[in-house]
């Protein structure tokens, strides 16, 4: 049996780009420097003295420039290539951050918080992209599983050291998050050589061939990319008003929570290479997995109604974190395949946009919801929406055949 689980994971790893690792490890050093997000509202209500109103709004400024910035990125990324849109935002993002600490009016920090983010995220697409031209059309779902890990270890990571940092001085956090982008942006630089401008498609003469089309006019993909939108609405609440309902109705320490969150990257980290390589050996409609996934996070959404049940957190934890491995892979890959060589950025950050308006709009309503009816009602609605994502899935996976994987030419 261990050997056999040993010979899993080393498949699930094998066959990998050279590329594609050090895509990774680039993801690492910029995840692990992410610290000023989690503690940005701490730092403008105790250091900045903002009301609690002020600091929301700076957080939506947040969101929308989220928005734009991935769209933007989309653009460009086709426009001038993932290469150069990742070195200069990575490179621009950690300057902003930088200088951040030393803006304390509140409408100059609504305008640098709007610019920094407008920059990091343009990362978002361009990242997508190149990890979808460097893997093979075998290994590209597990390439974004292998950035997935990258994300959650270095967020991991990056958390926890964060608040220690918070405890010494706030102006660390930005300190340490801009200087990370900085030796992202460096290692970036001098490890991954330029790619050629165009990638020479390697397509079969039977393989059905992804539409030309702006994903803006592809109505199956909009229709995909309202699920997702659907998906991530449910899922974003898991940072926010799930840790609420911890900490309120379940009364855990702040010690239990982080140890819950963590428990969230761990098995991530752990499990999803592995998990992603077993499924696609033997499940065809990669979609119906995305299906799975979001009737996964209805039926966690339905366990917090029963406040009642023991251990219903580590439950409810341990279901998400099932549902984000078996959707989230998925349908990135299906974002990235659907699109080609000349269209893929905007396609992928489509998809991004629809995770930006989620984690804008998400905790807003969530709160206004909890406010007026309670936790219950707002798992009800997210169990809805969920499941309601997850029918669609089914739905798109039976009538539309997923696009088959366009392989690029590569520099390994």
């Amino acid at each position: 049996m261990i050997q056999q689980t040993f010979r899993l994971y080393r498949r699930a790893y094998t066959g990998l780009s050279p590329s594609v690792w050090l895509l990774a490890g680039v993801m690492l050093i910029n995840r692990i420097g992410t610290m000023v997000l989690p503690y940005l509202t701490l730092y403008m209500t105790e250091r900045l003295h903002y009301s609690v109103a002020q600091a929301g709004i700076v957080m939506a400024v947040f969101g929308s420039g989220a928005l734009i910035g991935t769209f933007l990125g989309g653009r460009l990324t086709d426009r001038f290539g993932f290469y150069y849109v990742q070195l200069l935002s990575l490179l621009f993002g950690g300057l902003a951050l930088v200088g951040l600490q030393f803006v304390t009016n509140f409408y100059a920090l609504c305008v640098s918080v709007f610019l920094f983010t407008l920059l990091g995220d343009a990362f978002r697409p361009a990242n997508q992209a190149a990890l979808t031209h460097y893997a093979t059309p075998d290994t590209r779902t597990r390439s974004f599983s292998l950035n997935r890990l990258a994300i959650n270890l270095g967020w991991t990571i990056g958390a926890s050291l964060g608040g220690f940092l918070a405890q010494l001085d706030y102006r660390l956090l930005f300190w340490a998050d801009g200087l990370t982008c900085l030796l992202a942006a460096l290692v970036l630089f001098v490890r991954l050589p330029v790619p050629p401008r165009q990638a020479v498609s390697v397509n079969h003469p039977d393989t059905p061939q992804p539409p030309q089309l702006s994903p803006y006019r592809d109505r199956v993909y909009l229709f995909f990319a309202v699920l997702a939108t659907l998906y991530f609405m449910g899922f974003m609440q898991f940072f926010s008003i799930v840790t609420l309902y911890f900490r309120e109705i379940l009364h855990l320490t702040k010690t239990h929570i982080g140890l819950l969150m963590s428990l969230n990257g761990l098995i991530i980290v752990l499990i999803e290479v592995a998990l992603v390589y077993s499924l696609e050996q033997r499940v065809r409609n990669r979609l119906s997995l995305a299906g799975w996934g979001a009737l996964l996070l209805a039926v966690s959404y339905l366990l917090m109604t029963q406040t009642q049940l023991a251990g219903v957190s580590l439950l409810s934890v341990l279901v998400i974190t099932a549902s984000e491995m078996l959707a989230m892979p998925f349908m990135l890959s299906f974002a990235a395949n659907r699109g080609t060589a000349q269209n893929r950025g905007q396609y992928l950050a489509l998809y991004s946009m629809g995770s930006a308006v989620a984690q804008t709009l998400t905790p807003a309503l969530g709160t206004q919801v909890v406010a007026r009816f309670g936790f219950s009602v707002n798992w009800l609605l997210l169990a809805g929406l969920s499941g309601l994502a997850a029918a669609g899935f089914w739905w798109l996976g039976q009538r539309e055949a997923e696009p088959q994987p366009v392989e690029t030419a590569s520099v390994a």
